[in-house]
């Protein structure tokens, strides 16, 4: 059985990894002002300008209803016998109840609440692929990936909580606060849903070596074929220093990835996260 791997463009992979994996993607749009654009095609660097001249976030759209019947539709016709689609977390955002109710209509086709964002859910569907190729039932594909989904760890460490601010997710007192103590707080995905953890200080290389020191200590258990180091426009310091980190502990594969705009439009510049699947039995 021919079976596709689906997912939005929240993904924040290369294209070179989506061909490595044979994952589909269906893509958010975003308005900047008056100017409507694809995740993946809009650049972090057109979505900072934007913010610094009109001091509010764009606006993201998640896949519709319509655009999901096309894209299962065009996979179908394609010669696939079965899609397995991975949504953005469903507390984040409308598009995994989009995709399900699509689903519901269709035969084949499985929707999963990855209850997580960017690379967590990329985790999530090359391990789909990689059961596809053992040519496992797209079924059991299904519930083996629904039961991976709370090992996924995604977190990241944000370099200003402007972008908060401006989304409503930071009060004015907070982000006048963080700034004052140039501080640099951790952010993790929990259940589906972001919280606040661990706050840093100092050069931004330094906290991004000790905000990958603890995330591996607190999340000691990790599958070691593959991991990604996601950012927004970081230092080369900044990313050596996380690429450092991950050989050390010895995962095997790290991807090195952009985040697309829909995800850079809620963590600013210079944020920057590691994501694994914390189950090392697997």
């Amino acid at each position: 059985m021919k079976i596709a791997i689906s997912t939005e463009s929240t993904i924040d992979v290369t294209k070179e990894v989506l061909e490595e994996y044979d994952i589909h993607v269906v893509p958010f749009s975003v308005l900047l002002g008056e100017k409507m654009g694809i995740d993946g095609e809009i650049t972090p660097e057109e979505i900072f300008a934007y913010v610094d001249e009109n001091k509010t976030l764009p606006k993201t759209s998640a896949v519709n209803e319509f655009q999901y019947e096309e894209h299962f539709n065009k996979l179908f016709e394609q010669g696939y016998d079965a899609i397995i689609h991975f949504s953005l977390s469903s507390l984040m955002s409308s598009a995994f109840s989009n995709a399900q109710r699509v689903a519901e209509k269709m035969k084949n086709v499985f929707v999963i609440d990855s209850k997580s964002l960017s690379t967590g859910i990329a985790l999530l569907a090359i391990y789909a692929r990689k059961l596809a190729n053992e040519n496992l039932d797209p079924a059991e594909i299904a519930n083996k990936c629904n039961d991976r989904v709370g090992a996924v760890q995604a977190s990241f460490v944000l370099n200003t909580v402007d972008y908060l601010y401006h989304g409503g997710r930071c009060s004015a007192m907070k982000k006048f606060g963080v700034n004052l103590l140039r501080l640099k707080p951790e952010i993790i995905v929990s259940d589906g849903k972001m919280e606040s953890s661990r706050t840093y200080r100092g050069k931004n290389e330094v906290v991004i070596k000790n905000y990958c020191e603890d995330v591996l200590s607190d999340f000691n258990n990790p599958d070691l074929s593959v991991a990604f180091l996601t950012h927004s426009s970081a230092s080369p310091e900044m990313i050596e220093a996380a690429k450092n980190a991950l050989t050390e502990r010895g995962f095997k594969k790290i991807y090195v990835t952009t985040a697309g705009a829909t995800i850079t439009s809620h963590c600013g510049p210079k944020c920057l996260g590691i994501l694994y699947i914390n189950d090392g039995q697997k």
